[in-house]
């Protein structure tokens, strides 16, 4: 508990975390949450504050379609929760092997690790996803392959930097004289270290990554429908918003609340570590 202490005086942290783990708790009691089948017709472009003909009531409003905009919302956490952090971790996972291999080998290896990062990183990121989802299909398996293909190369070079500072530490060479495997000095001696920048980062390229994903459905390459996404209801409402503006108003709202969360969770964590640094 004493650990958790100097994160839970950060209001950045509490307000943060709050967000962030308010939607994973929607995302996870989706089923029991929602009112209501999020792909069942029941009043078309019915208001906010309203009561159906059959004694529904409406939180949210209704879409075109007549589907619950509360219940689609309920449901798109869980897709976007749920395809947010498997893309980032498996970024995350091919960005920290290679990061880890190019930062401690060194010469020719890093070389050549480091121009591959290097070409995927001249690419603009959103021509990238576009490029990557047009030719290989929009599913949730492509979206992750997206957002993996895109995302480690940047997480590459944040680990690699950290881990050629600390493979240069005295207890790393203190390993390599014990005669310690590459595998545990990369894993159990460097790793550890890193911790605290990457845990930052996967904070913050999560939302960035729940925002690709809005994007994507957005822009119809997103999830295929009827799979409740808010950035395809975005999409479906927006020819409707004058008129009904509840269609988006919501759904960039929970986008928003979501990344905003992450956000100040990131900045409170890397508070956090920089006091940590200065007592140390």
């Amino acid at each position: 508990m004493r650990q958790l202490t100097p994160y839970l005086q950060k209001p950045l942290v509490v307000v943060g975390g709050a967000l962030s783990f308010g939607w994973l708790l929607i995302a996870i009691l989706a089923p029991l949450i929602a009112p209501y089948d999020p792909l069942l017709t029941l009043q078309p472009l019915a208001k906010p504050l309203t009561q159906g003909a059959n004694g529904e009531f409406f939180l949210l409003g209704t879409d075109m379609l007549g589907r619950d905009i509360f219940s689609r919302l309920i449901w798109g956490a869980r897709t976007v929760v749920i395809y947010a952090t498997l893309a980032t971790m498996t970024a995350y996972a091919f960005g920290l092997i290679f990061g880890l291999i190019a930062g401690y080998a060194g010469g020719r290896t890093d070389a050549v690790l480091s121009f591959l990062a290097n070409v995927v990183l001249s690419f603009p990121v959103l021509v990238l996803y576009i490029v990557i989802i047009v030719t290989i299909g929009a599913s949730p398996v492509n979206i992750v392959i997206a957002v993996t293909f895109s995302s480690a190369p940047a997480i590459f070079r944040i680990v690699r930097a950290i881990t050629i500072d600390v493979a240069s530490r005295d207890f790393v060479r203190a390993a390599i004289t014990q005669g310690e495997s590459t595998g545990r000095i990369l894993f159990v001696d460097i790793l550890p270290n890193t911790t605290g920048p990457l845990a930052v980062d996967f904070c913050l390229r999560l939302g960035y990554t729940a925002i690709t994903i809005g994007t994507l459905g957005f822009l119809g390459l997103g999830l295929p429908p009827p799979t409740p996404d808010w950035g395809g209801m975005v999409n479906e409402g927006r020819a409707m918003a004058i008129a009904f503006p509840h269609l988006v108003i919501f759904p960039c709202i929970a986008i928003s609340s979501l990344t905003l969360g992450l956000s100040l969770l990131a900045d409170g964590l890397r508070e956090v570590n920089e006091a940590k640094e200065r007592q140390a």
